[in-house]
């Protein structure tokens, strides 16, 4: 004679659900004299006593790497020299970053490729000029016009 051996009953969840810590709230009063806290420049800080909470971590800032420089900063330049038939000639640039200073990508309203920075002739003593040439050989100029504005020539 066989005796089956009794199989203990083996359930498909578990009695009961392990919890879950709830995600930590941002601190709002300090933990040294109970002030409220106010967000300084990258964490809440007391006025009160100096208490500053480096544990916080803004969620909301992301880290993509794009350059503030050149987020969403499109200039259209128009033209201000002596030839009519140029006068609704746009330039498109854009600034950008060159090692420690702030240039400008400029595209050619000829061609509209991009052009490369180059350096000024003799004959043109304005100081605030910058020249720019593309491959095809188009060359032009950014100059301030009125009231502080770009324009170009």
């Amino acid at each position: 004679m066989v005796i089956a051996a009794a199989r203990p009953e083996v359930s498909a969840l578990p009695a009961q659900l392990p919890e879950v810590a709830p995600a930590p709230k941002p601190l709002t009063h300090c933990h040294r004299c109970g002030t409220r806290l106010v967000m300084g420049y990258d964490e809440p800080e007391c006025l009160n006593c100096g208490w500053v909470d480096y544990s916080y971590t803004n969620a909301s800032v992301s880290s993509n790497g794009a350059s503030i420089i050149s987020a969403a900063t499109r200039y259209v330049l128009r033209y201000c020299g002596d030839f009519a038939n140029l006068a609704e000639t746009l330039v498109y640039a854009r600034a950008v970053r060159i090692r420690n200073r702030v240039a400008y990508a400029v595209n050619c309203p000829f061609c509209d490729k991009v052009m490369e920075q180059s350096s000024l002739s003799g004959k043109r003593p304005d100081a605030r000029e910058q020249r720019y040439k593309c491959p095809d050989g188009h060359r032009i100029s950014l100059v301030p016009a009125r009231r502080g504005m770009l324009g170009w020539r």
